[in-house]
């Protein structure tokens, strides 16, 4: 038997999940980290690295996460939509 999801739930799961990675990187790029980061993780795909970190702004370090969560909400809630159709018992 399939367990129903709840939509809010799970969008706000998933939000703040994506959320605090958001905040994370933030964190990363706000003590000089995610410059070092970024080469690393380009460097195990076997790609160069052509984009540059910027300076820690907090104005957009907030703007980023409000988005980043806002989105993980609605990605939640549309995968609990989809999976109650096709599994749950909505």
């Amino acid at each position: 038997m399939a367990v129903k999801l709840n939509k809010n739930n799970t969008g706000l799961t998933v939000g703040l999940f994506i959320g605090l990675m958001h905040v994370v990187w933030s964190f990363l790029v706000s003590v000089g980290y995610a410059q070092s980061y970024l080469d690393m993780v380009y460097r195990f795909h076997f790609l160069n690295n052509p984009p540059v970190v910027l300076p820690f702004m907090l104005n957009d370090a907030v703007k980023l996460v409000v988005f980043a969560a806002v989105m993980g909400y609605a990605m939640g809630f549309v995968f609990a939509f989809i999976w109650n159709k096709g599994y749950g018992r909505d």
